[in-house]
C-alpha cells in the first residue's frame, strides 16, 4: 500500500499531490507538528485554517508561513479544545465562513501533565485531546465534503492505558499521567473507528495517526525521568527512535492526502503504513482494545452524554 517508511518526510509524502481548491482545518498549529502540517499542505495548493489557544502566538506563526510561501492561503481561528464552550463558537464560526471542508487534522494535545481540569471539569488530557476534539469534529460535519478525510492524532502512549469507562476523568481512582495520556491516545483511536462507522456511507473517512517520537512542546512536562520510564516500556534491545518534526507529521499529510488510502478508514496508521497488530517484541503496531468497534459505540455514547449533545448524522 505504501511504499513509505518511518524515515519518509512530509516533502516525500505530498510528492505529485495537488489539494488546489480543497480547504484543509488543523487544530494545535502554532507549534510543532502542526506548523509543519499547514506549511506541507498550503504549499500543495489547500486553503488552510489554523487553530490554536494563544492569539498572538498562532498569528505571528501563520504570518511566518505567508511570508515563506506568498502564494499560500492561510487563514486562522482561536479555539481552547479545554473549554467546550470555546469549540461550539470556533466550529460555528467557521462552518459559516468555510462550508465544504475536504481534510480535518485534529493535531493539539496534551501531555503527561500534573491532574488538572478543564473549563467542564473533565481531566485535562482526556477532556482536551479526546473530548474537545469530538466535540469540534462532529460540529464540523455539516461541512465535510462526501470525500473528505478526518485525522485524528493518536500515539503509541495508546499503550499505556486503555479507556476506563467507569471513571474516564479520574473521580475515583488516583491519577497517573501516563495512564490518563494512554486513556486520551486510546480514545483518539476510538473516536477514529466511531466517526468512521457513522460517516463511511457519505463519503467521509476518518483514520487515527501515530506520528512517531518527536521533541516537540508537546513534551514540556517531561522530565528526564519520564524519558527513562518510556525507554524502559520498550522491549528489550531496542532504544527510543526519535523523529525529525518533518517525519513526525508526515504520516497526518499521508493520511489526509494520499490516493493509496481512498476507501480506507477506521484503521490505525503508523510510520506512513496501515499499522499492524502490536506484539510483545515489537516497539510500534496497534492494541487490540484500540481498534474495538464496542468500545468505539460505547465511547461515542460516553462523550455524547459528557459533552451534552446527541449527535445524528
Amino acid at each position: 500500500m505504501s511504499t513509505f517508511n518511518a524515515e519518509s518526510t512530509t516533502n516525500d509524502v505530498i510528492q505529485g499531490i495537488s489539494l488546489s481548491g480543497k480547504v484543509a482545518v488543523v487544530t494545535g498549529a502554532s507549534s510543532g507538528l502542526g506548523v509543519e502540517t499547514v506549511r506541507i499542505l498550503a504549499g500543495a495548493g489547500a486553503t488552510v485554517l489554523m487553530l490554536a489557544r494563544n492569539k498572538d502566538k498562532l498569528q505571528g506563526v501563520a504570518q511566518d508561513l505567508r511570508e515563506a510561501n506568498p502564494g499560500a492561503s492561510i487563514d486562522t481561528e482561536i479555539v481552547d479544545l479545554a473549554d467546550l464552550d470555546s469549540v461550539r463558537r470556533a466550529a460555528a464560526a467557521i462552518v459559516d465562513k468555510y462550508p465544504a471542508i475536504d481534510i480535518l487534522i485534529n493535531n493539539a494535545g496534551v501531555m503527561a501533565c500534573p491532574l488538572a481540569r478543564t473549563a467542564q471539569g473533565f481531566e485535562m488530557q482526556f477532556g482536551t485531546n479526546h473530548l474537545g476534539h469530538f466535540l469540534f469534529a462532529c460540529l464540523l460535519v455539516p461541512a465535510l465534503t462526501n470525500s473528505a478525510r478526518v485525522i485524528s492524532l493518536s500515539s503509541g502512549g495508546h499503550k499505556f492505558g486503555r479507556m476506563d469507562f467507569d471513571d474516564p476523568n479520574y473521580q475515583q481512582r488516583n491519577y497517573e499521567k501516563w495512564s490518563a495520556y494512554g486513556q486520551s491516545k486510546t480514545a483518539n483511536a476510538l473516536f477514529a473507528i466511531g466517526l468512521d462507522d457513522r460517516l463511511k456511507s457519505r463519503g467521509v473517512r476518518a483514520l487515527a495517526v501515530h506520528p512517531g517520537v518527536i521533541m516537540t512542546e508537546l513534551s514540556r512536562h517531561m522530565a528526564k525521568e519520564d524519558f527513562d520510564l518510556l525507554s524502559a516500556r520498550l522491549p528489550e534491545g531496542q532504544e527510543m527512535t526519535l523523529k525529525s518534526v518533518e517525519q513526525g507529521a508526515a504520516t497526518s499529510v499521508w493520511a489526509a492526502t494520499s490516493p493509496a488510502l481512498a476507501g480506507e478508514g477506521g484503521v490505525y496508521l503508523e510510520d506512513c503504513h496501515i499499522a499492524q497488530a502490536a506484539t510483545p517484541e515489537g516497539e510500534g503496531g496497534v492494541e487490540s482494545y484500540a481498534l474495538d468497534h464496542a468500545d468505539a459505540d460505547r465511547l461515542w455514547v460516553l462523550s455524547e452524554e459528557l459533552v451534552g449533545q446527541v449527535f445524528t448524522f
